[in-house]
């Protein structure tokens, strides 16, 4: 495949350049790097009754054959996995060791997949009749995906929505639409013309997207603000929705870790991928008893971390994608400056050209401060001390968000009991981030609607049909 050259989206089983485009920058340069079509109306509309076109016939397909289709565009992810990640560090602006593991991810979401089935109940099999519930394909799909992991998380949409029948209409990020291309091409050569579409664009083409009255159903991932806006737009048509938003997650550390093997850790549940990520450590609350050396080894560690172009051999954190988001966080961090919050690292402005933050911890910040209440979505966390469990635990669950939190403690029962008392999706024991593409994730609160992964995720996008046959005739 090759990787220069036009991006065009796919409308139908073809590569179609639009009648216009826009520009994608490099985040840690600023520099425009490509050119991506901007859909019109008219191309989504295409795009819609491609999907509705190539629906009957996807959805007879053998659930087997489907399978194969998604294994064989796992292996021409990567089989062209080095390009990939080195077109997703350039947009996306992730060390290349981080895009590689994205993109190997990708693929391995698609080929696990593969191992669900969909499921079928006997609910009675009597002299009388036999009743049988089972779950057929919805129609259309229009997945829109965002931009901190915009390869794997497509994935998320494409693999269990076509498996179970569907077909969609994909809109990556515009500020991360390259990789989705690129994989739309290799798309082109595996399945039939209007079972995958991808298109790109603008603000103006996820609104669009939600109110088109072709989809039976949107999957979105991005925050949660966003979240309400396509809840809204869905609702006078009745589509289904899955809303993966956005998330305020703690870390609660007890007294009893090693504080010196788990700084590092720690570190990264705050700062992998800049801290764009929705499960990342976003508030970590730490026991009294090891409040101050814990706090000062986080920050011992964060002072050998390369920041800089994920291009660039040796860095570990990159900038922040996009212009909007990095000017949020800078934000976050004047407001917390302006109130006279206690800096321990970073506090300032990089003097450089892209979307640099630097590596901002802040020391015990109030509860109520914007920086503990607020998905910061960047390069900052605060740290808090805490000296009572049951305070901690009310602290922890008092947010409108619920995607994930974390437990970290040597007693790994006690941390176990702990985190049933977490209102969140997701609660992890001593390690924090790791997803499966066969366990259920999703949300509580503001933080989503449904889930994705699993058995659970994959029936989201079918509906239930109970089938009821009557075994003695009904006109004998």
């Amino acid at each position: 495949m090759v990787f220069d050259g036009p991006y065009r989206m796919l409308i139908g089983g073809e590569l179609v350049a639009g009648s216009a485009t826009f520009d994608v920058l490099n985040p840690a340069t600023e520099e425009v790097i490509a050119q991506a079509p901007d859909a019109t109306p008219a191309d989504l509309d295409t795009a819609v009754a491609a999907a509705r076109a190539a629906f009957p016939g996807w959805a007879a397909t053998p659930i087997a054959d489907r399978k194969a289709k998604l294994v064989a565009l796992a292996n021409a992810v990567w089989g062209n996995a080095d390009a990939f990640a080195r077109l997703l560090t350039s947009e996306q602006g992730k060390p290349h060791s981080e895009a590689t593991g994205e993109v190997m991810g990708a693929g391995y979401w698609l080929q696990a997949n593969t191992t669900l089935d969909l499921p079928e109940t006997v609910n009675e099999d009597s002299d009388d009749r036999i009743s049988i519930t089972r779950h057929v394909p919805l129609g259309v799909v229009g997945a829109i995906a965002p931009w901190n992991f915009p390869m794997i998380l497509a994935m998320f949409k494409v693999a269990p929505a076509l498996l179970a029948g569907n077909t969609m209409v994909l809109k990556p990020s515009p500020f991360t639409p390259l990789t989705t291309l690129r994989f739309a091409e290799l798309a082109k050569d595996i399945l039939p013309a209007g079972v995958l579409n991808v298109v790109t664009g603008g603000d103006a083409l996820g609104p669009w997207m939600t109110a088109h009255p072709g989809f039976d159903k949107i999957s979105f991932t991005g925050s949660t603000q966003t979240g309400r806006r396509v809840m809204a737009s869905a609702a006078p048509t009745l589509k289904r929705v899955t809303l993966e938003l956005g998330g305020n997650d703690p870390a609660i550390v007890l007294p009893d870790v090693n504080v010196e093997k788990i700084a590092e850790q720690l570190f990264w549940a705050a700062f992998t991928n800049n801290g764009q990520i929705c499960i990342a450590t976003k508030r970590m609350y730490i026991h009294k008893d090891i409040y101050e050396p814990l706090r000062d080894a986080i920050v011992a560690y964060a002072r050998t971390v390369k920041v800089g172009d994920g291009a660039e051999q040796g860095t570990q954190i990159g900038p922040i994608n996009n212009k909007p988001q990095y000017e949020r966080v800078l934000g976050l961090i004047e407001d917390a400056r302006e109130k006279g919050y206690k800096f321990l690292l970073g506090g300032e402005k990089a003097d450089v050209p892209g979307y640099f933050v630097p590596i901002t911890i802040l020391d015990n910040p109030p509860e109520d401060s914007r920086i503990v209440q607020e998905e910061q979505f960047g390069p900052v966390l605060p740290l808090i001390k805490f000296d009572d469990l049951d305070d901690v635990i009310t602290k922890a669950n008092a947010t409108d968000y619920g995607l994930g939190a974390s437990i970290w403690s040597a007693d790994e029962d006690r941390a176990y009991d702990l985190a049933q008392r977490i209102q969140s999706g997701t609660v992890w024991v001593n390690e924090t981030q790791h997803l499966s593409p066969l366990a259920a994730f999703g949300g509580v609160k503001q933080s989503g609607v449904g889930v994705e992964g699993g058995l659970e995720g994959l029936l989201e996008y079918t509906n239930a049909q109970t089938l009821v046959r009557k075994k003695k005739p009904a006109f004998a």
